[in-house]
């Protein structure tokens, strides 16, 4: 669907008016390594993809601000007093959120319509949750003339998925989202927030990106409770170091001081999260170096941890990333985002991703009883005003 025809259902929908109808979009991201990191205080490094959500928005006279969505039925009406009331367990608490945390910063709403039409698969882990939320925060940001600057709006993204939404989420998502380049990563440090634009130099390569299909909820998932136990292996490591991440300390510190771990099950996802933050530094070096087959290498370390330390992959994750690396040319593959179901990332020479999206698809169907979709990803700029 593009601009025009996205407008022009803004105003089937909520009919003319003298005020123009502005366009937005915000992409959707893959995270080619560094998963679970983010809410330790580690390094991540996600690049954002050229497709996302598009939000046709324009002031009304009305005082109420009215959502709608061409991809689900639902619709919501919010009365300008009304905006801190969560729906249920509906998509508009994402962008609703984002407008609470916008007035709790002294944001004065009047009426609005907003329109959204996404194109990222739903529930895939691929973002689409802070796909809304910074479309939604830079769309008011340019409506209002608020002038926040992107990182603040980026801070806003993720406080309204914490605090409105309730996922205990890092800031990763809507760092991709927001701060997106093409061609380029971002090797982000999710506690300074200092970052990085990497150049994509993978050459003969290609990013393809295979969905599950299998739904997932990350309010609903296991997510918090990895949350839960990685804090709690920072509690049993604080008379060793003062940490207030796990990301302080590095794999040789961690082998000293893991005896402190009494349980085993935080044990090992502490051990993950330490030893992803290193592999995701020892990627970085590795791209910028040129060495492809070393970052590969990386991604397959990184989905087996995830496998069998974090425990957020399953069969159907498992079995996407096993059929791809029997395919010859496939140097890397992996789950990607929160897990539990969503997608993998493979990195694939050129002249194989056909035969990967060929063999792998009847092969994962015949385990799982689910078709898998592919997606070779081109990497995108951060959201942004279209029209």
């Amino acid at each position: 669907m593009n601009n025009t025809e996205i407008i022009n259902k803004f105003i089937e929908k909520y009919g003319p008016s003298t005020e123009d109808v502005a366009l937005f979009f915000s992409p959707g991201r893959v995270n080619l390594i560094g998963e679970h990191t983010d809410y330790n205080g580690g390094y991540v490094f996600p690049c954002a993809l050229s497709f996302g959500t598009y939000l046709a928005i324009r002031k009304s006279t009305q005082p109420v601000v009215r959502m709608a969505t061409l991809n689900f039925d639902f619709e919501a009406s919010i009365p300008i007093g009304e905006l801190d009331r969560k729906i249920g367990d509906e998509w508009v608490n994402y962008p609703l959120g984002v407008i609470n945390e916008l007035v709790k910063r002294g944001f004065k709403p009047s009426g609005v319509d907003m329109l959204f039409y996404g194109n990222i698969p739903n529930k895939s882990g691929l973002s689409s949750s802070a796909s809304i939320e910074l479309v939604t925060g830079v769309a008011i940001d340019d409506l209002y003339q608020l002038a926040y600057d992107r990182i603040e709006l980026v801070k806003i993204g993720r406080a309204a998925e914490n605090n409105f939404v309730g996922v205990n989420c890092g800031i990763m998502d809507q760092f991709a989202v927001g701060m997106g380049k093409k061609n380029h990563a971002i090797y982000l440090n999710c506690d300074t927030l200092d970052y990085e634009l990497v150049p994509m130099n993978i050459s003969g390569y290609k990013l393809v990106i295979a969905n599950t299909n299998k739904p997932r909820g990350l309010a609903d998932s296991k997510y918090n409770e990895r949350v839960a136990e990685c804090q709690a292996a920072v509690v049993a490591l604080q008379p060793a170091k003062k940490i207030q991440y796990l990301a302080e300390l590095t794999g040789a510190e961690f082998t000293e001081h893991q005896h402190l771990i009494k349980d085993e099950t935080v044990m090992r996802r502490a051990r993950h999260a330490i030893l992803e933050n290193e592999r995701t530094s020892l990627a970085v070096k590795a791209l910028k170096s040129g060495d492809l087959k070393q970052f590969g290498q990386l991604m397959n370390d990184s989905h087996d941890s995830l496998r069998d330390d974090y425990e957020v992959t399953g069969l159907e994750l498992d079995t996407l990333v096993a059929e791809s690396r029997k395919i010859p040319g496939v140097i890397g593959s992996r789950m990607t985002g929160a897990g539990f179901g969503g997608c993998t990332v493979s990195l694939v020479a050129e002249e194989a991703v056909d035969e990967l999206i060929r063999r792998v698809g009847p092969a994962y169907q015949k385990v799982t009883g689910l078709t898998a979709e592919f997606y070779v990803a081109d990497i995108g700029d951060g959201a942004g005003r279209k029209v």
